[in-house]
C-alpha cells in the first residue's frame, strides 16, 4: 500500500514539474481546471442549494473538482506515508490510496488536455475539443469510480462512531507527523457524510450525472455539457428527507 500511494504521488509531482518548466502550459492547465470547477458548480446547483446536501456538494468541489492547490498535502503524504500507514486505521489508508490515484490520473488527464489548447480561455466547445482530442474514456471512467469509492468510504466512516473518535485523538499526533491536511480532508469528509444521514442517493446523483456528462464528452456534444442534467433528488423534498 505504501509504495502504491508514493507511485501515484510520484505522477504528480512530475506533472507539477512539467508544469513548473513551462508557465504557459500551467496557465492552461488552470484554465482546465477552473472550467471543470465551473462546470461541477452548474451541474449541481440544486445539490449546492440543497439544505441535505450543500455540505457535501461542496466538499466534493472544493477537495474533489476544484483548481484548488493540494500540493501541501501531497507533499505531506509523500514525506511520511510510513507515518501514515503506522498511525491510521487500514481502512483510513486503503481511502488515502483512492483519493492518490483519483489524484494521479486527474493531474494526468488535466495536462494532455492542457496540451491541446492554444490559449489560457476556454469555451465549452474547446473542452469538447480538447477532450475529444486526449480520447481515453477509460481513464474517464476510472475518475468516477474512484470519486465514488471515495465517497463510500467516508460514508462508511460515519457508521463507526469510534472511528470519528479516534480522528479526534489523532490530531496531534498527525501534526507532529506533518500530517494536518490529511487530517483535515478526513473530518471534514466525516462530518460532511455525516450530517448528510446517508448519502446513498448523493452518490448515486453524482454517478448520473458525471456518466452522462461523460458520454456527451465522448459525442462531442458540447450542447449536452451545457444543458444536459439528469433530474435527482434534492433531499429538500419530505420523500427524500430520512427520519
Amino acid at each position: 500500500m505504501q509504495a502504491e500511494i508514493l507511485g501515484f504521488l510520484q505522477q504528480v509531482e512530475a506533472e507539477r514539474r512539467r508544469r513548473a518548466a513551462d508557465p504557459a502550459l500551467e496557465a492552461r492547465v488552470q484554465a482546465v481546471k477552473s472550467y471543470q470547477q465551473t462546470r461541477f458548480s452548474r451541474s449541481y446547483a440544486d445539490l449546492l442549494a440543497s439544505t441535505r446536501y450543500a455540505g457535501a456538494a461542496r466538499f466534493f468541489l472544493e477537495e474533489l473538482y476544484g483548481p484548488g492547490d493540494f500540493s501541501e498535502r501531497d507533499a505531506q503524504f509523500a514525506r511520511v506515508v510510513p507515518a501514515l500507514t503506522r498511525l491510521f486505521p487500514a481502512e483510513v489508508v486503503k481511502t488515502v490510496r483512492l483519493l492518490a490515484e483519483l489524484h494521479a490520473i486527474s493531474e494526468q488527464l488535466d495536462s494532455a488536455m492542457a496540451g491541446q489548447l492554444a490559449a489560457p480561455q476556454l469555451s465549452a466547445q474547446g473542452y469538447v475539443r480538447a477532450w475529444q482530442a486526449v480520447a481515453q474514456p477509460r481513464y474517464r471512467q476510472q475518475q468516477i469510480d474512484l470519486t465514488m469509492a471515495i465517497g463510500a468510504a467516508l460514508d462508511g466512516y460515519t457508521r463507526k462512531p469510534l472511528l470519528r473518535q479516534a480522528l479526534r485523538m489523532m490530531r496531534g499526533p498527525a501534526s507532529a507527523a506533518g500530517l494536518s491536511a490529511l487530517q483535515h480532508f478526513l473530518e471534514t469528509g466525516f462530518d460532511t457524510f455525516k450530517a448528510m444521514k446517508g448519502s446513498g442517493e448523493f452518490l448515486a446523483c453524482v454517478r448520473k450525472r458525471e456518466e452522462a456528462f461523460a458520454r456527451a464528452l465522448f459525442a462531442a456534444d458540447a450542447g449536452a455539457l451545457e444543458l444536459s442534467r439528469p433530474a435527482c433528488p434534492t433531499g429538500d423534498d419530505p420523500l427524500g428527507q430520512l427520519p
